[in-house]
């Protein structure tokens, strides 16, 4: 908060505002627990939800809650508030609490998109589209072909899945080794993935769908997912070889950018920029979906 207070210090000393949306009208951004969880202050102000009503986060999501509240302190005017891009962690809790309170009244639009969305998603899941068998003059890198080193990435996700989420499921690779057409998990395999995202509860089905959004991988994100979410706690073992989190969630979904860009360089200011911005929408799940228990 006082590196936020700096940073606003700093722009406001030669950038006076021309309009009241462009003022800040709050001065301090403070997190307090509320009838139902945690909520945001600015000021004496509760933040609220494009419905009116306040946001509120469950009371063991504290990084949640501390990372809107920081969100809000950085902005420099209230105008700056109507674009998500300013608040992404408020608009995603905003989307988690909506999916919540369409559950509760017993809607499932918003579920349902969701679903259908990230069904589709695994017809082509990042993870699972590698390299064809043969590439001429194809050169390794540490000794390996891409193909190689898709395949190995891609493994030992899904033995996780395959032994903690997804118990027994056919995980199949998207293409043939000589083929662009894409290759359909076998039906069974797709109405355990369904019904196991059906269930999912409302933060942790946002998680998802971000993590989706930014990695193109449905796989990649339900290993993201499972091992953070606070749903998932009881039943996950942390390994003592370390967790799986947004550096290996970020790697796993752009193994051929980051071969092509090893090999032949990256573009200044596109390679760099969508690099970081894939492990900030990454981060952004974490947050959503971890607790105090996780």
């Amino acid at each position: 908060m006082k590196q936020a207070r700096e940073m606003r210090d700093v722009y406001s000393a030669s950038n006076k505002p021309k309009s009241m949306l462009a003022k800040r009208f709050w001065k301090d951004v403070h997190v307090k627990e509320g009838e139902g969880g945690l909520q945001v202050f600015l000021d004496h102000r509760p933040v609220r939800m494009p419905n009116k009503q306040i946001l509120t986060v469950p009371p063991s999501k504290h990084q949640l809650a501390t990372a809107i509240a920081l969100e809000w302190d950085l902005l420099m005017s209230a105008q700056q508030a109507l674009k998500n891009d300013y608040i992404p962690m408020t608009s995603l809790a905003a989307r988690a609490i909506a999916i919540e309170a369409e559950d509760a009244a017993g809607q499932d639009n918003v579920r349902g998109d969701i679903l259908r969305y990230i069904l589709r998603v695994l017809s082509t899941d990042t993870l699972l589209c590698w390299a064809p068998e043969r590439v001429m003059n194809e050169s390794l890198q540490n000794g390996k072909t891409l193909r190689q080193v898709q395949q190995e990435a891609a493994m030992g996700i899904i033995a996780y899945l395959q032994t903690h989420v997804w118990p027994g499921v056919d995980i199949k690779p998207t293409l043939d080794p000589d083929s662009i057409i894409p290759v359909a998990q076998p039906e069974l395999t797709q109405q355990v993935i369904h019904g196991w995202c059906a269930g999912l509860p409302a933060f942790e089905l946002a998680g998802l769908e971000r993590a989706v959004l930014a990695s193109k991988s449905l796989l990649v994100s339900a290993r993201l997912i499972h091992e953070w979410g606070e749903a998932f706690a009881q039943s996950r073992n942390v390994a003592d070889a370390g967790r799986f989190g947004i550096e290996e969630a970020a790697e796993a979904s752009s193994l051929e950018v980051g071969w092509q860009t090893s090999q032949w360089g990256e573009v200044e200011d596109t390679h760099d920029v969508e690099k970081e911005d894939l492990r900030r929408q990454l981060g952004s799940a974490v947050i959503l979906v971890s607790g105090d228990s996780s």
